[in-house]
């Protein structure tokens, strides 16, 4: 066998040796803060932290991979006896999905835009059939991706800086993670007004809409966290004494009204429409300064994701959970086939010109037999839960 002729290594600058050294110091020790979840266990709980601040915790398939498994494991475990998951940086709890990197895949045909889907529908079912109480810290921007990590749970603690949008019909989506699910479930037409017009709730009014469960200063969370990880043994009931005794202090905007009541009876009646087209005709016959606002925000958004959206929750309010993430499943294939969802994120994300050209771009144009096929199944590549 004939020897290997070893080149002699070109020697280092001692300059570049040097950083070469630094960086790599640097990158042993940065390993855990720069982590995109950490995932740790305290005394009874299971942490669960979206560590990427800089882009608001927003999710990666990556991340989706390391959660999901962690939390079938501490499901089964017996030292386990509830889960938190929070995020850090101040700003969000998690603003949503990488859109960005599915809108790259999908139009090169890449696997991230059937595999981001999902991998993140199939942690919504497992968070909303875990047999622990699971617990999340709802503080700051909580949009898209992020409700389908906290919404099916059993706690939602949110806060004065939570800030609560379904925003997806601006970006050719519809609002997915269960929105289907848990929408149409909300007091009267709430949801449906939410899913469309992507209006944002605030602090307080997250718990008034029936989206959090309670309610605790922004301050107070790190003392209400400590205070779980201290309970011993706990029951469901015994999780939800202590978030209810921080509930019952907490007054900021105790009093303010719901930031929706003097529209309730407006948003009830006109977006109780059977179609989209319906609810247009209502909002411009309604003519009020509330109804001209909604059919101007309606106006910007994709006909299509429109017409979808309200059909995923009109189907969505009788479905399980499951059949409602197998159905966005095939609805998200069928973004990823069309044309809205990648003009969308250009508009919004990419150029941010804020000016889509929807295709088509009138509800009128959306065919029943377009939508048919997009609720269609997938044959072999259907969700399975």
């Amino acid at each position: 066998m004939a020897a290997r002729v070893l080149r002699p290594l070109p020697r280092l600058k001692p300059f570049n040796r040097l950083q070469v050294i630094l960086q790599h110091l640097k990158m042993s020790k940065q390993t855990d803060s720069t982590a995109e979840v950490l995932l740790e266990k305290r005394g009874g709980a299971g942490i669960i932290t979206l560590n990427r601040p800089k882009v608001l915790n927003a999710l990666t398939l990556s991340m989706i991979q390391q959660i999901y498994p962690q939390i079938k494991t501490w499901e089964q475990d017996p030292e386990t006896f509830l889960i938190i998951i929070k995020g850090t940086g101040g700003k969000a709890f998690c603003a949503g999905g990488d859109i960005r990197a599915i809108a790259d895949a999908g139009k090169v045909g890449g696997r991230l835009a059937r595999d981001f889907f999902r991998e993140e529908y199939i942690l919504n079912n497992a968070i909303g059939t875990c047999k622990k109480p699971y617990v999340a810290l709802i503080d700051g921007i909580t949009m898209g991706g992020g409700v389908g990590l906290s919404v099916h749970g059993h706690f939602r603690v949110a806060t004065e800086k939570t800030l609560f949008a379904m925003p997806e019909t601006a970006i050719g989506l519809f609002p997915d993670v269960g929105g289907g699910y848990f929408l149409p479930r909300l007091s009267g037409k709430i949801g449906y007004y939410l899913a469309l017009t992507g209006f944002r709730l605030k602090g307080r009014d997250v718990l008034k809409a029936g989206i959090a469960t309670h309610f605790v200063e922004s301050e107070k969370l790190p003392a209400l966290e400590k205070d779980l990880i201290a309970l011993k043994s706990p029951s469901t009931e015994n999780i939800a004494d202590l978030l209810n005794s921080y509930h019952v202090k907490s007054k900021v905007d105790q009093e303010k009204e719901f930031v929706l009541d003097e529209h309730m009876e407006k948003i009830n009646s006109l977006f109780s429409a059977n179609s989209m087209e319906e609810i247009v005709k209502k909002l411009k016959q309604d003519g009020s300064p509330f109804a001209i606002k909604q059919l101007e925000t309606i106006n910007k958004m994709s006909p299509t994701s429109l017409k979808m959206t309200l059909r995923q929750l009109r189907e969505g309010a009788s479905m399980s959970l499951q059949d409602v993430l197998m159905m966005e499943y095939r609805l998200s294939q069928a973004c990823m086939r069309g044309h809205d969802f990648y003009e969308g994120v250009r508009a919004v994300l990419t150029d941010k010109d804020q000016s889509p050209r929807w295709k088509p771009a009138a509800l009128e144009e959306v065919s029943d037999e377009f939508l048919d096929d997009c609720f269609k199944p997938l044959g072999n590549n259907d969700l399975k839960l």
